[in-house]
């Protein structure tokens, strides 16, 4: 019996709608009911998952898993590997006004390689997700969070530090370490981390 090799393509549910003007990496997966509009760019192996909206011109890098019931608005941009729990909320405009247009005024918003996304949380735009950083559900980020950052609460504070495996660090005075993969952390200053080696 002969195999044939075939190129994995995106597969697309039949009852989502996407943009023949939208770019989609090869074996991402788009679930049912989603919407990505046209100038999108998603990557590779990534997961949409139901009834998830793409605005024009958003970027998603490889790997990014995205939940349920998560819309990314114009301005959003999603680094590799990073995780979007559902029901997420990302906003582009500070002070939006029904009777009043402001898509002029869109500011964006940069999710680090790598970061996880809780629940339900709100990402107001403008700010930064650092990379591996993690935003626990519910909470409202109003502010840049740090790469490895762990924010939580309304409006989120960093609350410690977590590992690049999600793991939270046990930090003493300048140093961490992940008890999960060993990986050892050093603080370089007061509010920022960086793997040491």
């Amino acid at each position: 019996m002969r195999i044939q090799k075939v190129q994995a393509g995106p597969m697309v549910h039949p009852t989502s709608i996407v943009s023949e003007k939208a770019e989609i990496g090869q074996d991402t997966r788009i679930w049912h009911f989603c919407h990505v509009m046209e100038g999108v760019r998603i990557g590779r192996r990534c997961v949409l998952g139901q009834n998830v909206f793409v605005a024009p011109d958003v970027v998603v890098g490889d790997g990014c898993k995205i939940q349920n019931n998560v819309s990314l608005y114009q301005g959003v941009i999603l680094e590799e590997d990073v995780f979007c729990g559902p029901s997420i909320v990302f906003t582009n405009v500070l002070n939006p006004r029904a009777a009043i247009e402001r898509k002029h005024e869109f500011r964006s918003t940069l999710v680090g390689r790598g970061a996880s996304l809780g629940a339900n949380a709100t990402i107001v735009c403008g700010n930064s997700i650092g990379r591996y950083a993690m935003v626990g559900a519910g909470a409202v980020v109003t502010g840049d969070v740090p790469d490895f950052g762990l924010v939580y609460g309304l409006p989120a504070r960093r609350m410690g530090w977590v590992c690049r495996c999600g793991t939270r660090l046990a930090m003493g005075s300048r140093e961490g370490i992940c008890h999960a993969c060993g990986t050892e952390y050093l603080l370089m200053a007061p509010g920022k981390l960086k793997e040491k080696g």
